[in-house]
């Protein structure tokens, strides 16, 4: 399997590029926001790959982030959703838009992607909810668990208690280690 991919970008259309790896040009299917992302032809690239195997084809699948590597294959462990329409999902709503259309269980946002209608959008939804990884804190260390798991134990939800925590880690005043995140998590969950 192809992991990643360091070369340089010999040509970019719209939904797919070719990346010269040491002579190698691998023909690489990207979402439009990592194509857009892209630097001229032939300079250097890397692209986080998903290795597609199929009984008839061997397809590749780049990405800029580990990130969104990971929310394409979340998608693809959906039944019904392949390849093609995972990468529209990805390019018609990318980064954060698609995980809080998730979240906020919002089939109309997701029925807009081509090949995506109102059930299979409520199954995106039932089968993802709970296993999309924030990106605001896409890697998440010690500290944030640690204060996630303090606040669940004081009685709040997990999910507020996530989005208090991501707000708080925002805040430039905020200070260093679990205190000050919790410090300002705390005065987010209570509104001072």
């Amino acid at each position: 399997m192809i992991g990643t991919l360091r070369g340089r970008l010999l040509s970019k259309r719209a939904a797919e590029i070719i990346v010269d790896v040491q002579g190698v040009g691998y023909e690489v299917f990207v979402p439009a926001s990592v194509a857009s992302g892209l630097p001229e032809q032939g300079v250097e690239v890397f692209l986080h790959i998903h290795t597609h195997v199929k009984e008839d084809s061997i397809k590749l699948f780049g990405f800029l982030s580990p990130h969104e590597k990971q929310v394409f294959s979340t998608l693809l462990g959906v039944n019904g959703v392949g390849p093609k329409l995972a990468l529209n999902v990805l390019s018609s709503l990318p980064g954060e838009n698609f995980r809080q259309a998730v979240e906020a269980e919002d089939t109309t946002a997701l029925s807009k992607v081509p090949g995506i209608g109102k059930k299979t959008a409520a199954r995106i939804i039932l089968e993802l909810k709970q296993k999309l990884p924030s990106m605001a804190l896409n890697l998440r260390d010690a500290v944030f668990e640690d204060a996630l798991s303090a606040l669940v134990n004081l009685g709040y939800k997990k999910a507020e208690a996530q989005k208090a925590l991501e707000k708080a880690g925002k805040e430039p005043d905020t200070e260093k280690g679990i205190e000050g995140l919790l410090k300002g998590a705390l005065k987010e969950l209570t509104g001072r």
